[in-house]
Order: C-alpha cells, then sequence, then structure tokens
C-alpha cells in the first residue's frame, strides 16, 4: 500500500473506540488524511458539538494513523474526495441503508470520477448511542459550556432561530422541536428567548420592568435545569447603571449567553404601543455609557446586544443607523432594530445601511409585527438571530381558555379529551415522572 492515500471524515466530538477501530482499518490502505468536520457541516443536520473545531483537530492531529487533518466544510464528503482525490475513503458499514444512504450514494458517485474505491467496515458494535448523548447533554448543561454556545452557533449559522420560553415545559417543546424538509435537512430552533413582556404576563402583571432580575433568574434556572440549549434575556431598559452592573454580573453567573437591552428611559411600555403611550428614548451619549459599563461589568462571555427603537418611535432612518454606530462603538456586541409595522421594508433598509459600515457584528429582528417574512428573507438582507418574542405564551392561553370553557359549557371534561394531551403521555413527557 506503499504511496496509497485514504480519506476518513470524523466530527470526533466524544471519542470513542468506533472511531480507533475505523482509524486502525484504514491505516491499512496508506497514508490517512482525516476530513474534520467543520461547526458549520455538522450544524447542517445535528446539534453543535461540544467541542470547537480547533479542540477537535488537536484530538485528531494526537491520533496514531493520522498523517494529516483538514476541514470539511460540507456534512457530504464529495468535494473534499475530488479535491483530495483518495485512492481510498473508509467508513462504517452502518449507512448503506437509513437516512445516510444518499449520502453514501454521493460519495459512490464522487470515487468513480477519481477512480477510487470505496472501503466499508462491519459497525463497531457496543457502542451506547444513549450514554453519550446522555454524556453531551449534562456537559451542555454546565454554566459556561452552555454560555459559549450562542457565539459558536453565530460563526457555524448564517442564521439562528430563537424561540420563547417563558416557563421549563415550553422550554422542553423548544428545546426538543424539530422538522426535516424535503432535503433530509434537520431545521430546529438554537436556543430560547427570555421575555420580559411573557414572564410578567405569566404572573398576571403588567409589562412595566415590575419583575425583579432575581424573580426572572428563578425561572431561567427552572428552565436550565431541563434544557442544554443557550438563552437571550430581554432586559428592558437595564434600569440604573449602578443596578445593571450588578444585575448582569449576577446574570453572567447564571450561564445566559446574552442581554438584549432597549435604547428607552423612564417607565417601560411595549414598544408595539409606538407613539400611541408616551414612551422617551434615552440620548445617544447616555446610552452609550450604559453599554459601556455593562461591558466593563462583564466578561467577552456575556454578549451586550442594544436594542434601538427609533422606528418604533418614528424618527428616521439615519437616526437608527447612528444609533447603531455609535452604540458598536461604545462597546455592543450586536444590534436589534425594532419594528412596528406590518412589513419589513424599513428594517431590510436598516440592515442595507448598517451592513455597509459592519460586516460582522450580530443584526438581530424581532418579525411579532411583520410576521410574514421568513428566516431565509431575513438571512439574505443580513440578519443572524430572528427571535419569535411570545408565541408559546400567546399560544397556551386560547387553549386554555377553550378547555375551561368547554368544561363549563358540557359540565364535564370529556369533549375537551380530543384536543389535550393524554394522561399517559403527560407522564411520559418528563423522564423519572413513572
Amino acid at each position: 500500500m506503499k504511496n496509497k492515500t485514504v480519506y476518513i471524515s470524523l466530527s470526533v466530538d466524544l471519542l470513542h473506540h468506533g472511531h480507533i477501530n475505523l482509524i486502525n482499518h484504514a491505516k491499512k490502505y496508506g497514508k490517512v488524511t482525516a476530513g474534520l468536520l467543520t461547526d458549520r457541516a455538522i450544524r447542517a443536520h445535528k446539534r453543535i458539538p461540544l467541542l470547537n473545531f480547533d479542540q477537535r483537530k488537536k484530538i485528531l492531529e494526537n491520533i496514531t494513523g493520522i498523517s494529516n487533518v483538514v476541514s470539511q466544510n460540507e456534512y457530504e464528503y464529495e468535494k473534499n474526495i475530488l479535491k483530495l482525490k483518495p485512492n481510498y475513503f473508509v467508513h462504517g458499514d452502518d449507512w448503506i441503508f437509513g437516512r445516510d444512504k444518499n449520502l453514501r450514494a454521493g460519495t459512490i458517485k464522487a470515487l468513480r470520477k477519481i477512480g477510487g474505491k470505496l472501503i466499508e467496515i462491519p459497525y463497531t458494535k457496543n457502542i451506547s448511542s444513549k450514554f453519550l448523548k446522555k454524556s453531551m447533554y449534562l456537559e451542555s448543561t454546565i454554566p459556561t459550556n452552555r454560555q459559549s454556545t450562542l457565539k459558536r452557533l453565530l460563526e457555524a449559522k448564517k442564521i439562528c432561530r430563537i424561540l420563547e420560553a417563558h416557563s421549563p415545559l415550553s422550554a422542553i417543546i423548544a428545546e426538543q422541536v424539530y422538522y426535516k424538509n424535503k432535503n433530509g435537512k434537520k431545521i430546529e430552533f438554537d436556543g430560547f428567548w427570555s421575555s420580559s413582556l411573557t414572564d410578567s404576563t405569566l404572573k398576571g402583571k403588567p409589562d412595566i420592568e415590575v419583575l425583579d432580575i432575581n424573580q426572572r433568574l428563578t425561572n431561567i434556572n427552572d428552565i436550565f435545569d431541563v434544557t442544554s440549549k443557550p438563552i437571550i434575556i430581554d432586559i428592558d431598559t437595564g434600569g440604573k447603571i449602578e443596578h445593571l452592573e450588578i444585575n448582569l454580573k449576577t446574570i453572567e453567573r447564571s450561564g445566559a449567553s446574552a442581554v438584549i437591552m432597549e435604547d428607552k428611559k423612564g417607565l417601560k411600555k411595549n414598544s408595539l404601543f409606538g407613539n400611541s403611550v408616551k414612551q422617551e428614548q434615552e440620548n445617544i451619549k447616555e446610552f452609550s455609557k450604559k453599554i459601556s459599563a455593562a461591558k466593563k461589568a462583564t466578561t467577552n462571555k456575556l454578549m451586550i446586544i442594544a436594542r434601538i427603537e427609533s422606528l418604533i418611535l418614528g424618527k428616521p432612518l439615519k437616526d437608527a443607523v447612528l444609533r447603531a454606530e455609535k452604540y458598536v462603538k461604545a462597546g455592543a456586541d450586536g444590534i436589534m432594530i425594532h419594528s412596528k409595522e406590518k412589513n419589513p421594508k424599513e428594517i431590510f433598509n436598516f440592515a442595507e445601511k448598517f451592513r455597509k459600515r459592519f460586516s460582522d457584528i450580530p443584526l438581530v429582528a424581532v418579525p411579532s409585527s411583520y410576521n410574514s417574512v421568513t428566516d431565509k428573507q431575513l438571512e439574505k438582507a443580513g440578519f443572524n438571530i430572528v427571535i419569535y418574542a411570545n408565541h408559546m405564551l400567546r399560544a397556551s392561553y386560547p387553549a386554555m381558555q377553550k378547555v375551561a370553557l368547554e368544561i363549563l359549557k358540557n359540565g364535564r371534561s370529556y369533549e375537551s379529551e380530543k384536543s389535550i394531551m393524554s394522561i399517559s403521555n403527560i407522564l411520559d413527557l418528563i423522564p423519572g415522572t413513572k
């Protein structure tokens, strides 16, 4: 096998004996090049790995039998095969059937073009995927690991989907729900949004910053107990600078990934009221001071995202763009532009101007009013994060009201059973209940 080359592809988030078995088989056929899947490649089909690319690369580079490690930027193998032209490609035979059979077909097609050969080895048995998944889940719940995930997602994905979670149960749904498109790509939410509106409403209180940070964090900590994905926290105006500095340290210790702070002052009113109620925007200088104080009070682990209310309050686009420039200069890690319009035209105009000035600062959209826009359209316009800010709570209220009314109307609960979860499913929902 002298001068023969072999290509294998790995992600190596949790190294196990199946990987070693693959490498040992591969090196029998020649010099082994390992294609290491990037975070972006993995995230297109699975959850982002616990270890980042550089950490995983160091592991591979120190395994006997691997001569070279290269980046594999796609989940599929074809591009690297056509580029490297290996004599052999080695893979486990577990992909012959199931969801990876199309992956196999594409690989065989690429190997035929270069005259390469596919070597399939028996799948390594006695690897508990259930145990490995549980280990990864437990590792991702550690505050520092969870906290860093959002930044890694922003590097690995073109757009991150964030869903409001007002309770641990709603967060479990947001964590577990997914959809597979016609190409077999898994689409899921990347994290949670902790909304001051939904937290207040859940407690039957007005959305006027009435809940203190400890009340908010109690709920967030309960969410963290049963999930592993990152969270972005809505902190309204942030309050007084002196209080903000203390509260942000507490938030950072919780493992939250980011906060979003709006540039208003005085008694907070929900932005979607616009100018129909009295709302005042903070001047640029004072809000920039707040951003700077927030950055000084925290480490780089917690992202400080500035929310601009100019368009909400009927100010011109140039005011919003100027504020964005000043806030980034003050240290903001990202910008959220808000709008109460029914179409996304003005936020698209803002994004166009903002991207001419800043190519790599995360841009956030919250399409509550302009809800016909798709995540793909937002991505194309230059947005990195889309937040669905209150939909889980809004969905729960009419469902509960409907059931309550049906019970009163019929004098029994029989008619409601068809539209609610069975008790058996409830018992199966939470591990450890049975």
